[in-house]
């Protein structure tokens, strides 16, 4: 008997730094969610779409869930949670080697008021000895009933396939919501602004990531020599912290636009001329009408 082609959506959530980007990106095998071990790297649901001969599935990678301090804080509060609705499944992603949290009995609180099977996925498995996972798995299976259980390495690729085959099962039959090649529903635009982002992450100290925002100006017009022309400004909320991100003799600013431009060119498929910006917006993550602009408008949520 034929199989029937199985499509639908699946929520990832879970406290910031669990690995849920580096999930969505090894199941892709393409960067369309920034990784960074510093946490809340993630600002925006993003849409991953992987598709094979049998199913398609549409991933949401959520920002991590954590207490807001402010307007960007409850904007990524809110774009994690609006997640849960209209999903066929929820992976709730934890990380191996940590007890349970405060941050993940609220998300299970929140996750006992959801219709869709709901996923624990014990992340981060390489880094504990195999004799310790069963006792992690009970500590959260004592608070919250699961419909699976998938211990995984999102680094190694442990049992990750083994995880979409469990998921097929709980998907419809249905139709292909997207192209065979298309992996993220984002415009480009809003994944140059991501990658110039993660290079910020990795290459400055900790008080910039959450003070640091991109703005793509534009990426329509071409050099020249025929490269496609990308500007961006990097806005952050004080004046020691531009110094920080230009760096001496504008060392910092050179090597974020060298290795993002790298990026960049992998995911467009040619090469660029990249200009770079550094501006001070004081407060910007309370600016309701900067965050709009910047891409986190809590009106785009439901």
């Amino acid at each position: 008997m034929e199989n029937k082609f199985r499509s639908g959506f699946v929520a990832i959530v879970g406290r910031p730094n669990v690995g849920k980007s580096t999930f969505m990106n090894r199941i892709l095998k393409e960067e369309v969610a920034i990784t960074s071990p510093k946490a809340q790297t993630t600002r925006n649901k993003i849409q991953g779409i992987y598709t094979d001969d049998d199913r398609q599935i549409i991933f949401l990678d959520t920002p991590g869930i954590h207490k807001p301090k402010n307007d960007l804080d409850q904007y990524m509060d809110k774009a994690a949670l609006s997640a849960l609705k209209e999903v066929e499944a929820v992976l709730f992603m934890t990380e191996a080697g940590q007890s349970v949290g405060p941050g993940d009995k609220f998300i299970m609180e929140e996750l006992r008021n959801i219709k869709a099977p709901v996923f624990l996925v014990l992340n981060k498995i390489d880094l504990i000895s195999p004799d310790e996972i069963p006792a992690q798995i009970m500590e959260y299976s004592d608070i919250l009933e699961f419909a699976e259980v998938v211990p995984i390495s999102a680094t190694l690729g442990n049992n990750v396939d083994e995880l979409i085959d469990s998921l097929t099962k709980y998907l419809p039959e249905g139709p292909k919501f997207y192209d065979d090649d298309q992996i993220t529903d984002h415009p480009e635009y809003f994944i140059v602004g991501e990658l110039i982002r993660e290079k910020i992450l990795k290459e400055t100290h900790d008080e910039i990531p959450h003070s640091v925002a991109v703005v793509v100006e534009q990426m329509n017009q071409r050099t020249e020599k025929g490269k496609l022309q990308v500007e961006a400004t990097i806005y952050v909320e004080r004046e020691t912290q531009k110094r920080i991100v230009i760096g001496k003799q504008a060392s910092m600013l050179k090597n974020i636009g060298i290795g993002s431009r790298i990026k960049i060119e992998h995911l467009l498929g040619e090469k660029i001329n990249l200009q770079l910006w550094v501006k001070v917006k004081k407060n910007w993550r309370d600016d309701p009408l900067f965050l709009t602009r910047a891409g986190y408008s809590l009106k785009d949520i439901n």
